[in-house]
């Protein structure tokens, strides 16, 4: 049996399915009865409780074989490091205690990083916490999601702009779909590795100006492409809605990746191939609304 996180988002929702697909005997953590339903209705096993809730998750842990999870970004946590630290001692107490021999984590380029990468030393302190509780432990490491652009879709579509939080649009950068990523979640769940290591997920490469052009066609308009200053970073996203603190770690964020600090240093990588073509066709056909996604997304 195999118990999947995050079943309500995008990568976690995306590992259900593959699994699900594959008659893979699967439970589902989410957090309202009503989505447990959903899951049920699909053919797996829903058990409602959170990851900060170490009892409730070592019970739903028991008997597992494998487990994905992921580290949610809480836009409204008053101290995301605390936030993340609860979540932390939570998840890797539990595995430890229903002795869940592999855990697959979709973890971040850059989480090798101790420090000066926002909301990603988050994840950097769970892979060391679940090394240390005794498990096997697979980490996902993803660059930029695709699905990044249903957070600019409407203002794209009323504005006209597509903003970029970087000093130029023009360099290629690889970018990975969620389904490629809940994919590969579900291989590695199904076939672990003789032993714990990182994995550097390679998607496309493609440039933010070409994003945007993807985006516009969709939209059936002409996108102009806005170049936020690093200055501005902070303030634009406070502007935006974010409480000041997130939006100072997101800055942190976007400048580890402009300063190259957001590389692939795993011990080996895979390399995916789901085009920005297609998921910006999916996110569009869907309406442009794809809940759950993480800080990079």
């Amino acid at each position: 049996m195999y118990v999947i996180a995050g079943a309500t988002g995008r990568v976690g929702s995306a590992t259900a399915r593959a699994m699900l697909d594959s008659g893979a005997d699967t439970r589902v953590l989410v957090r309202r009865d009503t989505d447990a339903k959903r899951w049920e209705e699909a053919g797996a096993e829903a058990v409602v409780t959170g990851l900060d809730d170490e009892e409730g998750l070592s019970a739903a842990l028991n008997g597992a074989d494998g487990f994905f999870v992921l580290l949610p970004f809480d836009l409204g946590a008053d101290d995301l490091d605390a936030h993340a630290d609860r979540l932390i001692a939570s998840i890797a107490a539990a595995v430890a205690r229903a002795a869940v021999p592999h855990v697959v984590m979709l973890s971040s380029v850059g989480a090798d990083l101790a420090t000066g990468t926002g909301p990603i030393t988050g994840l950097h302190r769970l892979e060391r916490a679940l090394r240390a509780a005794g498990t096997k432990l697979t980490a996902l490491r993803s660059g930029h999601f695709q699905e990044k652009v249903s957070d600019v879709i409407d203002l794209a579509r009323d504005t006209g702009t597509y903003p970029v939080f970087a000093s130029s649009a023009e360099v290629p950068v690889p970018m990975v779909a969620t389904r490629d990523l809940g994919a590969l979640a579900a291989g590695c769940l199904l076939d672990p590795p003789p032993a714990t290591e990182a994995v550097d997920v390679i998607g496309p490469a493609r440039t933010e100006r070409e994003v945007a052009e993807v985006l516009g066609r969709g939209l059936g308009r002409e996108l102009t492409v806005d170049l936020v200053p690093e200055p501005s970073w902070s303030p634009a996203l406070a502007e935006a809605g974010f409480p000041p603190h997130v939006a100072d770690s997101l800055a942190e964020l976007y400048r580890a990746d402009a300063a190259g600090l957001l590389a692939p240093r795993g011990d080996r990588s895979v390399t995916v191939d789901t085009s920005i073509e297609e998921t910006v066709a999916a996110l569009l056909g869907a309406g442009g609304t794809d809940p759950g996604a993480g800080p990079r997304s």
